[in-house]
């Protein structure tokens, strides 16, 4: 996916002023309450942007998954519970389920949500695309989808991705359905149809291998300025960037900005990285560097207002099903641990400088100038197993540099998977060092790691737990 080079367009100081105001509207509507995500989503509202994540709801029921989820995005995307096929599977028929479970689990955390996606090509049910209906027909069902979708959830979402993926990558309309059947027209009569059904909503246009500047990405860049233009009304256009490892575009930045100086906002939507597995030192280290590119491209672009990355863990991404022999795209691997492309991002960010390599964390040495204290809290139990988060205070007058907990669990549970910390049990025995990005801790600041564990019979908590600082 790389593309070739472009110079971004000259701006008067009067359109750098309009861009910016525009910019602070959106970031006002998008980042939320200050008790939304507390890791890579509070970084982002620092920055005045949103850091968000595709959400699926059949996994929201792994403890784990959730957990990342709710502190690491202050945005989501439901990954397929607002397609057509899922919201609309026979004619007239609407089932909102999957999407309200989404939107109503965003809500009690704090978190916006980018709705996706109202006419896409694929995902469609047989009775859209196999119909045979004629151009006023099809053009009424795709009316009546958007007005009912978009209509259902109006007040509720940030915005909405409203057509994905309409061109081919030299630039020509795909031959969908909605192509082949109305015309050109159909994308500006959907846009239409969504600001009528959400006048809230912002209304994006969205789409893979626009990255760069290439025919596809000029060809959507032609229509978003016929758009302004003419008075259709879109407010975004979303960038996929499904990349390949080593393949940022070194045109990325210059890219946001030419769509920036059209008069939307721009997004980066469905983020991954993905390498030829298996991972290794070197795989992740470039990975890395290339998730601090993109987040930084982003951050260079005023009206760049979000990013958002394609899935939670490695676990649950879409890449290995797709792409024979590639994997290992997203911020955390399978057992949810941060992978060296978290600290990327999060440097990016300004939580910290990102690590060179993907080297294990360094182990703390106490320093008897520096203290901390540790304080463990059980968050949910079920029948065999528990949640817990602990939280490490810096109690001294100066910032650690590091920070080692222990504790002794009373009746022999064991820890199953563990988040922001590196684990050692033997037997009761626990033992957490910081990662590589939490290990810096201010004067009264605090930082947090959580695990799920199993138990049988009883499930005290430890007697003491201690924290020694570096």
């Amino acid at each position: 996916m790389i593309q070739s080079a472009s110079r971004t367009p000259a701006k008067t100081l009067a359109g750098l002023a309009a861009t910016a105001l525009a910019a602070a509207a959106v970031v006002a509507a998008v980042t939320g309450p200050a008790s939304a995500a507390s890791g890579l989503g509070q970084l982002a509202a620092a920055q005045g942007r949103y850091f968000g994540t595709a959400l699926a709801n059949n996994h929201l029921g792994e403890s784990a998954y959730a957990t990342v989820a709710d502190r690491e995005f202050n945005s989501v995307t439901p990954e397929n519970e607002m397609k057509w096929d899922a919201t609309e599977p026979s004619r007239g028929s609407f089932s909102y389920g999957g999407g309200d479970a989404i939107v109503s689990h965003a809500q009690g955390h704090g978190q916006s949500v980018r709705g996706h996606t109202l006419v896409w090509h694929s995902q469609l049910p047989s009775w859209v695309s196999n119909g045979g209906f004629n151009s006023a027909t099809l053009t009424s069902v795709m009316q009546n989808h958007i007005s009912n979708v978009a209509g259902h959830y109006k007040g509720k979402l940030y915005a909405w991705d409203v057509v994905n993926e309409a061109f081919n990558d030299d630039g020509t309309r795909r031959q969908s359905v909605f192509q082949t059947t109305i015309g050109d027209s159909y994308i500006a009569t959907a846009f239409q149809a969504a600001r009528a059904a959400d006048p809230t909503a912002k209304l994006y246009y969205n789409d893979y291998n626009i990255e760069g500047v290439n025919s596809k990405s000029t060809a959507v860049y032609n229509m978003v300025k016929a758009f302004k233009q003419q008075g259709v009304p879109i407010d975004g256009v979303g960038i996929q960037t499904h990349l390949i490892l080593g393949q940022v575009p070194s045109d990325l930045q210059a890219n946001l900005q030419r769509f920036a100086d059209l008069g939307v906002d721009v997004a980066l939507t469905e983020v991954d990285v993905r390498m030829q597995t298996p991972a290794d030192s070197s795989k992740l280290a470039t990975q890395s560097a290339n998730y601090a590119a993109l987040t930084k491209a982003c951050l260079n672009v005023t009206r760049c207002v979000g990013i958002t990355v394609w899935g939670v863990t490695d676990k649950y991404s879409w890449v290995p099903d797709v792409f024979s022999g590639y994997g290992a795209p997203l911020l955390f691997d399978d057992s949810y641990n941060a992978k060296p492309a978290y600290t990327g991002v999060s440097g990016a960010l300004g939580g910290g400088t990102p690590s060179p390599s993907p080297s294990a964390s360094p182990t703390s040495t106490p320093n008897p100038g520096r203290s901390c204290s540790a304080t463990y809290r059980k968050v949910n139990e079920w029948n065999t197993g528990f949640q817990a988060e602990v939280t490490v205070a810096n109690t001294g007058s100066s910032s650690i540099g590091g920070w080692t907990v222990t504790w002794a669990f009373p009746n022999g549970q064991k820890i199953t998977q563990l988040w922001n910390g590196t684990l050692s049990q033997s037997g009761a025995n626990v033992t957490v060092r910081n990662e590589s990005y939490n290990g810096t801790v201010a004067p009264s600041g605090s930082t947090t790691f959580g695990f799920t564990a199993d138990w049988s019979g009883t499930n005290g908590t430890p007697s003491s737990v201690t924290c020694a600082a570096s």
